[in-house]
């Protein structure tokens, strides 16, 4: 009997879909809010993540399209991917797409590039090979302030400023509430104490200072120029090669922080993420034609999901996630090595640990945005990268990678190391 049309479109392309690979992968330092980079547009930290990226390929791909996340685009310029890609000094003709999924933005953009592979919407093919080009980019210190009542007039009275950072990147329009209120009610659900988020995020801290001595991230950062010496100095620029947050901290002071989100709350500024400037990108290409070009593939993208619930649990919206990624990359949970999850807060990784019944061991072993930082449109592709690193230093094969964003939902990519 012949199978429906259906299950039939399911077979041909099963036969037919290219297998997407990362051939490389680069990131720029993750900069303090209102620090070292930010003298630079989320634009041009992309166009240095790109460069980065590129610069270790022994042989260049044509790089077809290009997909960068980035959320606070105010005031950058239109097409803020376009900007970077420029910027990075390749053609024209190239094609460019921003990508706004909040905190998923970069990760989102790495699931379009590996699905336009996977679908050879550009027909390429082993004579004529084509390369995708996808990462994050964000400037939050350089995200202006809003003034909406502009337009239309102040006839009277106080004009209020608008922050866009708290506006566009960190508030729930659905409840009105700062994402922090949310971090505080996923917190009371599962239990988990101020305690609790105070040791996790020493732990983050301790695991990213210990991964920076021992040098994991240099195969991963790209160095780049600081700002501009004062004065009649003819010094160049300073080059940032260091991620600046964790050695900020104050480790012994972290518990004796104020809540911030309610007065009697668990949530601090030192348990959660902080405000950051940096950006990430991959490249990715179809594994036979890397091949085929000499190139040596770092990792394939087994599988990748999304998933949405209510805006207000976007905090556990992972655990959502993560099972239907792990299912499409045809395999089970206990197959996966190592996690990344993002640190949005420490309730976040907390309380996806404790859903999905996760050995803390193989979470976020070199630390994550809690310490390292979350500049928000670089974060998704950010874990990725580091989800590759995790896998090598430990001589692993299979992992995850996902990231909460603002509404409700959350983004999953299951990598199998090949290099």
């Amino acid at each position: 009997e012949s199978p429906k049309l259906g299950e039939a479109a399911i077979q041909i392309n099963k036969r037919t879909m290219n297998k997407a690979v990362i051939v490389s992968y680069a990131r720029t330092p993750i900069g303090k809010f209102r620090g070292s980079l930010s003298h630079l547009t989320a634009p041009q930290l992309g166009a240095a993540a790109i460069t980065g990226a590129l610069s270790r390929l022994e042989t260049m791909p044509t790089i077809v399209e290009a997909y960068m996340g980035n959320v606070l685009s105010a005031g950058i310029g239109q097409a803020p991917c376009r900007q970077a890609v420029l910027g990075a000094g390749l053609p024209e003709s190239t094609i460019c797409n921003t990508i706004n999924k909040v905190c998923a933005s970069g990760m989102k953009s790495i699931m379009l590039a590996a699905q336009t592979i996977e679908n050879n919407t550009h027909c390429s093919n082993n004579e004529n090979p084509i390369a995708m080009l996808a990462g994050g980019m964000e400037s939050m210190s350089n995200t202006p302030h809003y003034l909406p009542t502009s337009r239309s007039g102040v006839a009277l009275g106080h004009a209020k400023l608008i922050d866009g950072i708290i506006h566009d990147g960190l508030w729930d329009p659905y409840d009105d509430v700062h994402m922090g209120i949310c971090a505080e009610k996923c917190a009371a659900e599962y239990n988990i104490s101020r305690e609790d988020q105070d040791r996790y995020a020493i732990e983050s801290y301790t695991r990213a200072l210990e991964a920076i001595e021992l040098g994991v991230f240099n195969d991963e950062i790209v160095a780049v120029e600081g700002p501009k010496k004062r004065g009649k100095s003819k010094d160049s620029p300073d080059m940032i090669s260091t991620d600046e947050e964790p050695k900020l901290a104050n480790l012994e002071k972290l518990p004796l922080l104020r809540a911030a989100f309610e007065k009697e709350g668990t949530v601090t500024a030192g348990n959660a993420s902080s405000i950051n400037d940096g950006a990430s990108a991959v490249v990715v290409m179809d594994e036979s034609q890397a091949i085929a070009m000499g190139l040596t593939p770092l990792a394939r993208i087994r599988g990748y999901a999304d998933a949405e619930g209510p805006p207000v649990q976007f905090t556990t919206a992972p655990s959502n996630a993560v099972p239907i990624a792990v299912g499409r990359a045809g395999m089970a949970m206990q197959d996966i090595e190592y996690h990344e999850i993002n640190e949005a807060f420490s309730v976040v990784a907390l309380a996806n640990m404790l859903i999905m019944n996760l050995d803390m061991t193989k979470v976020n072993v070199f630390g994550g945005a809690v310490s390292l930082g979350h500049p928000i449109g670089m974060s998704g592709a950010r874990i990725v990268g580091s989800l590759y690193q995790v896998l090598k230093r430990s001589d692993a094969t299979v992992g995850c990678a996902s990231i909460c964003n603002g509404g409700g939902g959350a983004s999953a990519i299951v990598l199998e190391r090949l290099s």
